[in-house]
């Protein structure tokens, strides 16, 4: 089952969705949410970006960046029975899903591209420190590898894995929000930047402070 709560779809702990399932339903959720926020500006004609800005950009790259987060949250929820980790990966799955359906929107409205051309983070305009490599396209991503391993492990090894490969793919995210915060043109693409840099920074702390509790390091 499932319930509309303000315009967000809530998952219940009960429910185990194929990921196809949850892609059409944050599609739908994000078409909604766009209407709501392209009006948040009591703007009557808001500028719409072109393919190369950094708000085209950052939502390409954002729609990647959060998908395997749900992921990796979808995968621990089947992997472990701690109500806390659960409770973590619900957060994740709900927050990253329904900030996806609106850059998804974000970019139908503005009838533009929902993949390019140009390799990830092109649009901050510099070289990032950053190669991508095992199906890590982006700072913090996890690899290929690692996503088996988690997908193979149970209780608090995988409850320890998942903290660690969250803990990371945050920490990217803040980098890329920090950059869009000060990079983009529209006003609702900075709020989203700003809102997952605060919500992802708060996340971090939390995760370090729930590896400590299970005896796991963060490596760095």
């Amino acid at each position: 089952m499932h319930r509309w709560e303000g315009g967000v779809t809530l998952v219940r702990p009960a429910l185990r969705w194929p990921l196809a399932m949850l892609a059409a339903t944050v599609l739908v959720c994000g078409a909604f949410l766009v209407v709501l926020a392209t009006g948040a500006d009591g703007d009557d004609t808001p500028a719409v970006p072109d393919t190369g800005s950094a708000d085209a950009g950052f939502a390409r790259d954002m729609v990647v960046h959060h998908q395997q987060a749900v992921e990796m949250s979808l995968i621990v929820r089947d992997r472990t029975d701690d109500e806390d980790v659960r409770r973590l990966a619900y957060d994740v799955i709900n927050t990253q899903a329904n900030q996806r359906g609106m850059l998804l929107g974000w970019l139908d409205a503005w009838e533009l591209p929902k993949s390019s051309g140009e390799p990830p983070m092109a649009w901050m305009g510099h070289e990032m420190p950053f190669e991508a490599r095992d199906g890590a396209l982006m700072p913090g991503m996890a690899t290929n590898t690692q996503l088996r391993q988690l997908r193979a492990a149970d209780g608090e090894d995988a409850e320890v894995l998942y903290l660690r490969l969250m803990t990371a793919h945050h920490q990217g995210g803040v980098q890329m929000s920090q950059m869009a915060a000060g990079a983009v043109e529209t006003q609702v693409v900075r709020r989203l930047a700003e809102t997952t840099l605060r919500g992802q920074q708060s996340e971090i702390k939390l995760m370090r402070d729930m590896l400590e509790e299970r005896g796991g390091i963060m490596k760095p």
